[in-house]
């Protein structure tokens, strides 16, 4: 993989060499006839280092035919040449997922998994695949994967086999620097690398071969750029079981300060695991709620006390209806059964401390994102659960909102009061999204009251 040319990227697994070749080589797309003048002009750009537009042109293709594996493994391609790593084995995965059992795309996938730092993923690929994976790049990549030793006897055995070429040779003395063997890795090295070069390669090598350089070493790899932010594939590009158009609103994002001009936009996230989907039974808003239809009863605004987590475990991922925010009664009775708590506006009707849980204020929401179905709603909720941990313990509540004409479902995390609140939204502004936090009881502008909200946790 090593080219002893000194024209040529040296520590650099350079373009033109055999791994970065057989990673960033463009897919065909036979089977998309309009996928693949996307993926085609996605090849091109990505050949002569247009990385954004190669992006941009893969992403279309798989807009165009979000079912074509080949589409998925041509934009994993481009991200990877981005050096957006974790971007590029999401969509490796979802190649993987459509049937591309290709050679190529595990290597490329195993190679994305350790530029985002998943060294045991990788590993365990590789090893799963190990069998169907060249010598020279199986020994290669378990040397950066963490598993130099097992590297070598991959390589030493290929070369004693008759593999015996500059690019094993090379992957071999890499291999040994990487396992901390100097001595051997300049042995090597001296076989296909000028003698008045060697000690430049070796210099080359202890820079990347530091722990904390684990990015570093997969850029220089395959020349692309180190230290690129990646939020992850973008949300309406999650593979799904739903054409890309109806499952994702694209939305034309709106100032925070005057959201009724937009709508927030689908996050860049990576993507995660649909979220389960219960039936959908809507029930409308009463007096006193049944037993156990509550996880958590949002405060009406200002008049009625915070209410209290229920004490009854509900299954993760349950959805329940409840009510949306209107005008306060002048009280509200706890539920009949003992075990279901709810709010009261007095401290003598509270539950005794040994059968509830601690209050906590709940005045405030984080609008998250809009979708143009309800189901997209669900679904990036799990998503952006995985990509802000603070989420955790949050009900979603899903809210129908007209906006301009259009009809979206809003996402938000309820639960916050009003310093926490914006501090989530300065969290998830911080990663370059954009983000609402609005008191309970004043919804955001283009709101449909119908009663009912879902909620989940």
């Amino acid at each position: 993989m090593y080219r002893s040319d000194p024209s040529h990227r040296t520590i650099g697994l350079a373009a033109s060499t055999a791994l970065a070749a057989a990673l960033l080589a463009g897919c065909t797309t036979a089977n998309a006839p309009r996928a693949d003048l996307s993926a085609g002009s996605a090849e091109a750009a990505l050949a002569s280092g247009r990385h954004q537009q190669a992006i941009a042109q893969a992403e279309a293709a798989v807009l165009a035919d979000p079912r074509n594996a080949e589409a998925r493994a041509a934009l994993g391609q481009a991200y990877l040449g981005a050096g957006r790593f974790a971007s590029a084995a999401t969509s490796f995965d979802d190649a993987v997922q459509l049937g591309d059992r290709s050679p190529r795309t595990a290597l490329s996938k195993a190679i994305a998994l350790l530029g985002a730092g998943d060294h045991a993923q990788a590993a365990a690929l590789l090893s799963a695949r190990q069998d169907d994976l060249p010598a020279a790049d199986l020994g290669l990549a378990l040397a950066l994967a963490g598993q130099p030793d097992r590297g070598i006897q991959v390589l030493s055995t290929a070369i004693r086999a008759g593999g015996n070429d500059a690019k094993s040779r090379q992957n071999l003395a890499y291999a040994y620097a990487l396992a901390g063997r100097w001595r051997e890795a300049r042995l090597m090295a001296q076989q296909d690398v000028p003698a008045d070069k060697v000690g430049e390669r070796m210099e080359q090598w202890a820079m990347t071969a530091q722990p904390e350089e684990w990015q570093s070493r997969i850029a220089v790899l395959i020349d692309a750029p180190a230290g690129v932010a990646d939020a992850g594939q973008p949300v309406h590009l999650a593979l799904g079981t739903a054409p890309a158009r109806d499952r994702f609103a694209a939305i034309e994002p709106a100032p925070v300060a005057t959201p009724a001009a937009g709508e927030l936009p689908a996050l860049a996230l990576a993507e995660a695991p649909a979220a389960p989907v219960a039936a959908t039974v809507r029930v409308a808003p009463a007096a006193q709620p049944p037993a156990l239809a509550f996880d958590t009863a949002f405060a009406a605004p200002a008049q009625v006390a915070t209410p209290l987590p229920a004490v009854t475990a509900i299954a993760q991922d349950s959805q329940l209806f409840v009510a949306a925010p209107a005008a306060a009664p002048a009280a509200v009775r706890a539920p009949t059964p003992a075990r279901a708590i709810a709010a009261a506006p007095t401290a003598a009707s509270r539950a005794p401390a040994a059968t509830r849980t601690a209050a906590v204020q709940s005045t405030h929401l984080v609008q998250l994102g809009s979708f143009s179905t309800e189901a997209s709603a669900r679904r990036a909720w799990s998503i952006y659960q995985k990509r802000y941990p603070e989420l955790s313990g949050h009900q979603m509540v899903i809210s129908e909102a007209v906006v301009r004409g259009k009809h979206y479902y809003r996402v938000s995390a309820a639960g916050f009061g009003r310093a926490s609140s914006s501090a989530m939204c300065g969290r998830v502004k911080s990663s370059g999204e954009g983000c609402f936090a609005y008191a309970e009881g004043r919804p955001l502008p283009g709101a449909i009251d119908r009663g009912t909200r879902l909620a989940m946790r």
